[in-house]
């Protein structure tokens, strides 16, 4: 089985184009009421000793005050290994609501898919 890997990583605060279309589909939520405000690699969260930290893509402050971390992937498959475990692990040791989101297949129509953590 072929493993598939995201492709390089932009310099952090710079958003790839998966992230700049779900910044356009947060905004659009934030429009319709249905989030107060959302941040890009806004915060970083230690998850383990030394120098293993996580940062989520998004911070989502809905209208209840609940913040959720969004992971933005390209597909599921590219979801692996370390991003997967950095995730499980964040959503076990912090308060948040962890998701993971990636496009929907073209077959599928539009929008996101979802995962919660």
């Amino acid at each position: 089985m072929k493993r598939l890997y995201a492709k390089g990583r932009l310099r952090p605060g710079e958003m790839n184009a998966t992230e700049s279309a779900y910044a356009a589909f947060l905004k659009a939520e934030q429009q319709a009421g249905r989030i107060e405000k959302f941040w890009f690699e806004s915060m970083k969260v230690k998850i383990a000793a030394g120098k293993c930290w996580y940062t989520p893509d998004f911070m989502v402050l809905r209208p209840n005050g609940e913040i959720e971390l969004h992971e933005v992937k390209g597909t599921l498959a590219v979801f692996q290994d370390d991003a997967r475990v950095k995730v499980k692990v964040a959503a076990s040791q912090y308060p948040f609501r962890m998701f993971v989101v990636f496009p929907k297949a073209k077959r599928q129509g539009c929008g996101w898919n979802i995962e919660e953590f």
